[in-house]
């Protein structure tokens, strides 16, 4: 459980998914003051619910207090899990609504130039190693723009996200997060695709990238394992979040959700048969791919193809991805239990928080 709290911070270092984001400094006084009263108990239950930190790891936090950083409070949390102690930066905007993780810099007045080197030294990329920085578009949060930062060694090419306010005044250097969070608000569960009940007890809703081999495996623990073992006690719905750094998976994502439409019935077999070929799958085979499988799984062919290069499944991928940016999704396999978070593919957390949930009703 350490281990996901230091990958979420270092997760734009290694350039796995994430990235700078950059925070609003416009915040008002009345907000900041109510945030300035966050106790540090509280905080720590924030922290330890979003990341589904077991209680057997100590957690405590220094209280919060303003940072040199207009706009931010700061904090230091520590985490003990018998084993080993570590110490993190936090910081909460002062108008309440995100917490960050990771290092914050100020930008001069080349913000584009300063962003990739200051990535370079602190990733200490060799000189070799290309930086490069998209164009800024829209995100899922109004304030913020994004951008894609890619790194090109000439054998291997990763990309990752950059998120910055539209003054480009201040960098975070780590990962962004709602600090309060309605998941179950937030979510969209109808006419998803899904396995169960629509009423079953516990509603887990999975971000999945269909690149991702750690997402392969926890979808054969889902099929093989859990989903037997809970039966008609919990519905599974498939949401898409395919990462920056993978080159065929939105296509993917794309051609399920064609399938979803054409055959709903399908889809699980399809999306199974999808990460047991991982391999055979690159970014020119795709759609070759994706239509084989597709017949393997009784889809009709012509209707599938034909809505692939329609395109017409686009607007639901870009709706999942909005939904993962706003509930703070940055990696693959994520996971909501009746709003609860589990990141990552640990079974033992994950059928441990299905049963709390279960608990509960």
């Amino acid at each position: 459980m350490i281990a996901r709290i230091d990958k979420v911070l270092v997760i734009f270092l290694l350039l796995l998914a994430g990235g700078i984001t950059v925070v609003a400094q416009n915040h008002h006084a009345s907000a900041g003051a109510a945030v300035s009263q966050v106790s540090s108990e509280k905080l720590v239950q924030i922290i330890r619910g979003r990341f589904n930190v077991p209680q057997t790891v100590s957690m405590t936090a220094d209280p919060l207090h303003a940072s040199s950083f207009a706009g931010f409070y700061q904090s230091t949390v520590s985490t003990d899990d018998g084993k080993q102690k570590r110490s993190s930066p936090v910081y909460l905007t002062k108008d309440g609504r995100y917490l960050i993780l990771g290092e914050i810099f100020a930008l001069g007045t080349d913000g584009r130039s300063e962003i990739i080197r200051h990535v370079r030294e602190a990733s200490k990329l060799p000189a070799a190693t290309d930086l490069s920085l998209g164009p800024y578009t829209q995100s899922a949060f109004p304030a913020f723009l994004k951008a894609s930062l890619t790194a090109n060694d000439g054998k291997n090419k990763q990309s990752g996200q950059v998120w910055l306010t539209r003054d480009s005044r201040v960098a975070i250097l780590g990962s962004v997060f709602p600090f309060q969070l309605d998941a179950e608000r937030l979510i969209a569960t109808r006419n998803r695709p899904s396995v169960g009940a629509a009423n079953a007890k516990v509603t887990i809703v999975e971000y999945a990238d269909l690149q991702c081999p750690t997402c392969a495996k926890f979808h054969e623990f889902l099929e093989k394992q859990f989903l037997p073992q809970y039966g008609s006690k919990v519905r599974v719905v498939f949401k898409e979040f395919p990462l920056p750094m993978h080159d065929w998976s939105r296509t993917a994502g794309i051609v399920t959700e064609c399938a979803y439409q054409i055959s709903p019935s399908a889809f699980v077999n399809y999306r199974t048969l999808i990460f047991a070929n991982q391999n055979a799958i690159n970014a020119l085979n795709v759609r070759d791919e994706m239509l084989s499988l597709g017949d393997q799984a009784g889809i009709d062919r012509l209707k599938l193809a034909t809505c692939i290069d329609a395109k017409a499944s686009v607007a639901r991928i870009d709706a999942d991805v909005h939904e993962a940016e706003k509930l703070g999704v940055s990696s693959t396999p994520t996971s909501f239990i009746n709003g609860r978070i589990v990141v990552g593919a640990q079974e033992a957390d994950f059928k441990r928080t299905v049963d709390d949930a279960l608990a509960k009703r």
